[in-house]
C-alpha cells in the first residue's frame, strides 16, 4: 500500500514558519501541528491534564495548564523536562499517528515540528523543508512579540539547532526573507514538485 510522502517542516523562532504552514494548508497540503497539538492536549478539559499535575502540582486549573507556572517548574532544569516530555511526547505522537490514519489516501503531509532537528523527528519524514530569513529580519521578529527580550531570545536560540545548520540539513529551504508572495511561489513549486515525484 502507498502511502503519502512525508515533509518535516521546522524552522528556527521568528523564520516564519507557521506562515508557511498556512500556506501548505491554502495548497490543500494536510498539516500536523505539532505544538497547537500540545496546545490542545494541554488545554482545558485536555488529555494530558491530570498527568501533569501529578507530575507537577499546582500547574494546571479549569483552563489547562498554567504555562509560566509549568515553565518555571521545568526551565533549566532538565530532570523535570525529561519528566514533562516523558508525559507529552508519546501522546503527541499517538495524535500524530491517527493524523496519519486519516490522511492515508493523501498523497503528501506535513509534520509542523519546531524541534524536528533537535528532537530526532527528522528520523521519521521522507524530508525536511527549512523556513530561513536573515538574521535580521528573525531577530526584528522575534523581538516585536510581546514579553521578548533580547536575553530570553538569546536563551532559547541557544537550545536550537542554528539556522545554518538547519539549512544545510534540509532537503528544501523556503526563504521568508523576501515578499510574502515570492515565499508563497516558493510553496507551490515545492509542493508541485513533491507531488510530481521530483526529489
Amino acid at each position: 500500500m502507498t502511502r503519502p510522502f512525508i515533509l518535516g517542516l521546522t524552522g528556527s523562532i521568528g523564520m516564519g514558519k507557521s506562515a508557511v504552514a498556512g500556506m501548505l494548508r491554502d495548497e490543500g497540503v494536510p498539516v500536523f501541528d505539532a505544538d497547537a497539538e500540545v496546545h490542545r492536549l494541554q488545554g482545558p478539559g485536555g488529555a494530558l491534564l491530570p498527568a501533569i499535575e501529578s507530575a507537577f502540582p499546582g500547574t494546571t486549573g479549569p483552563n489547562g495548564v498554567d504555562r509560566p507556572k509549568l515553565g518555571a517548574a521545568v526551565f533549566g532544569k532538565p530532570e523535570a523536562l525529561a519528566r514533562l516530555e516523558a508525559i507529552v511526547h508519546p501522546a503527541v505522537a499517538d495524535s500524530r499517528a491517527s493524523f496519519l490514519t486519516t490522511h492515508a489516501a493523501a498523497p503528501l503531509v506535513v509534520f509542523d515540528v519546531p524541534l524536528l532537528f533537535e528532537k530526532g523527528g527528522w528520523q521519521n519524514v521522507d524530508g525536511v523543508a527549512v523556513v530561513s530569513a536573515p538574521p535580521e529580519a528573525q531577530a526584528a521578529r522575534v523581538l516585536a512579540r510581546p514579553g521578548m527580550t533580547p536575553e530570553k531570545f538569546a536563551q532559547i536560540l541557544a537550545l536550537q539547532v542554528p539556522d545554518a545548520e538547519k539549512r544545510a540539513r534540509a532537503n528544501f529551504v523556503i526563504d521568508t526573507g523576501c515578499a510574502l508572495e515570492e515565499t508563497r511561489q516558493s510553496v507551490k513549486e515545492l509542493v508541485s514538485g513533491l507531488l510530481a515525484g521530483k526529489k
